[in-house]
């Protein structure tokens, strides 16, 4: 049976005690942690497309999405952008070292609504975190969805994330997968340019197909413009919002997005729905 629910939160402003495993790196300031409950053993159940509130205790609590794999709940593993004091403090941490998680909180990937259907997984940059679980969903109940599009882009080939598993996937059957970069050289063969040149080497069938997208909000605009002209229906675009999320409840009002609260109501969205807000430059 596919993993498309997730266990509710009994008290979600109160941090449980997790403790690091393994701190992994990327690229040159990005990091992956996989972390671990102290105290609950079977771990912490959420859908593709959620994230967590993580606290370093004393310097301050960051909202990250999920980007380990659904099935594998005594783990949960996160992918950091060290821009900061919180980011840098946390892919700091030690094996062995606690850190706080609240959560999973908000919408996710709508998975059981791609069943039978071509999926298109759009992603730029750090953008392909949170789509990552939806790729590992896909993959391990193949059966249930059609044929899997990933379209990744990059800003250069030293900041392309998970290197290794990009050639798993790439080997699946039914699956198409193209990486392009902002910047290549000398010893770069792929595509190079921005994510939405891939859109026409990509063999899709709007018809028929789902499409999940994340990244920068103006990578996002075109990419859904593109998608649209050639065919795709609005109400079968999706898109994974970001804002700077505190409580993860709705309650604080920092995440307000026009009549949303991306931490509520998202972080994703149907593209038909917000259509009109993503269009807005600088909301």
């Amino acid at each position: 049976m596919s993993l498309l629910q997730a266990i509710p939160v009994s008290d979600p402003m109160l941090p449980q005690s997790y403790i690091v495993k393994q701190v992994e790196k990327e690229t040159p300031d990005t990091f992956s942690l996989v972390v671990h409950p102290r105290e609950h053993a079977d771990g912490t159940a959420f859908l593709p497309g959620q994230f967590s509130m993580v606290s370093i205790f004393g310097v301050g609590e960051l909202p990250i999405s999920i980007s380990g794999d659904p099935v594998q709940q005594r783990n949960m593993v996160y992918t950091v952008r060290s821009v900061g004091k919180a980011t840098h403090a946390l892919v700091s941490r030690k094996a062995g070292e606690e850190v706080g998680i609240r959560g999973p909180f908000g919408q996710g990937w709508p998975l059981a609504a791609a069943h039978g259907k071509d999926v298109v997984v759009v992603a730029g940059g750090i953008g392909l975190a949170p789509l990552r679980p939806v790729i590992y969903e896909i993959l391990q109940h193949r059966d249930l969805y059609g044929r899997l599009v990933v379209l990744y882009g990059a800003r250069s080939p030293r900041e392309v994330l998970y290197r290794s598993e990009l050639k798993t996937w790439a080997r699946q059957r039914d699956t198409q997968f193209l990486t392009a970069v902002d910047y290549g050289g000398l010893n770069w063969h792929g595509h190079v340019g921005i994510v939405t040149t891939l859109l026409k080497y990509a063999r899709l069938q709007p018809s028929r197909s789902i499409a999940m997208i994340c990244g920068p909000e103006i990578m996002m605009r075109f990419v859904t413009r593109d998608l649209e002209a050639q065919g795709m229906k609005r109400g079968d675009i999706y898109v994974s919002m970001e804002r700077n999320m505190k409580c993860g409840v709705g309650f604080c009002g920092h995440c307000q997005y026009g009549p949303h609260f991306i931490c509520k109501d998202g972080p994703v969205f149907c593209y038909e729905h917000i259509r009109p807000l993503l269009e807005k430059y600088e909301l």
